[in-house]
């Protein structure tokens, strides 16, 4: 891979700890879900949302550039990413769901290209074969 970008940020104390990117633009204080058995502070994230908000912004990215690329117009791009921890197999995994609204474009046409930017998304592509993604069209 060619890189183009690298992102840096540094995690302290865990799940209770504290998360801050390298240019200080990210800083989060973190606690646990109550779900998880957590406190779940106000004014704190946790590591799904931090990863929902990632991958949401970044699906956007690649259902607008599928949209150019078909040529069809998308005025707005809104993409929804939950993301679920839970117990599987092998102790806690993942799922993610990811709904999209694109006003102004037919279902058909805003299936296909949701479904061509899960092809191209970068975070599509880590999670592939790794965790459940599901894709919905929202109207």
């Amino acid at each position: 891979m060619q890189v183009l970008y690298t992102a840096q940020a540094t995690a302290t104390g865990g799940r209770a700890g504290k998360v801050e990117s390298s240019d200080g633009v990210v800083k989060h204080d973190l606690s646990m879900p109550k779900s998880l058995g957590g406190t779940e502070t106000p004014g704190t994230s946790n590591p799904e949302q931090l990863f929902a908000a990632g991958y949401a912004a970044c699906f956007a990215g690649a259902v607008g550039l599928v949209a150019r690329q078909q040529k069809v117009e998308a005025k707005t791009v809104e993409v929804t990413a939950r993301v679920s921890i839970g117990r599987d197999d092998g102790g806690l995994g993942l799922a993610a769901e990811l709904t999209t609204k694109l006003p102004g474009v037919d279902r058909a046409t805003a299936e296909k290209i949701v479904h061509a930017a899960h092809q191209v998304c970068p975070y599509s592509k880590a999670t592939r074969n790794n965790i459940e993604v599901k894709l919905a069209v929202a109207d």
